[in-house]
């Protein structure tokens, strides 16, 4: 298949940053709240997910589509002399697993990265092609 736009590799290493910096931004929030026992509606703060989709037919880079709340199970920790805590003692604590976001964050950083070395190296091939001079023929 045939690409017709010539910033193709830019456009799609463009569209791996910004879709990672986002998956970045909501792994964040998850490890901001990961403490949070109200987000303000009664409940702890929901792990939050990103889903991404290609664009175009597959070749023209990916986006974020949505973002999706965990709807796993809160954790439970006992903890009578909280002021959230229930009739037993146990406080509802977010459904954030820490060393999980980490992982998710080392494999976004990656993927961010390696999207900044492909931008990288298109540069520096442009530049490459730019300083070749072409000789005309003499007459």
């Amino acid at each position: 298949m045939e690409v017709n736009n010539t910033f193709g590799p830019i456009d799609i290493a463009i569209s791996g940053l910004r879709a990672q910096g986002k998956h970045m931004e909501v792994i964040s929030s998850n490890v901001a709240n990961a403490r949070t026992t109200d987000a303000g509606n009664g409940e702890p703060y929901r792990r939050l997910s990103a889903v991404f989709k290609t664009d175009g037919d597959g070749i023209a880079g990916v986006s974020l589509d949505e973002i999706v709340m965990d709807m796993s199970d809160f954790q439970r920790i006992l903890d009578p002399g909280n002021p959230e805590a229930d009739e037993h003692g146990y406080v509802a604590m977010p459904n954030v697993n820490l060393p999980i976001e980490m992982m998710n964050l080392n494999a976004a950083t990656r993927a961010y990265q390696a999207n900044a070395a492909i931008l990288k190296r298109y540069q520096q091939m442009v530049e490459t092609t730019l300083s070749y001079q072409v000789c005309e023929p003499s007459e």
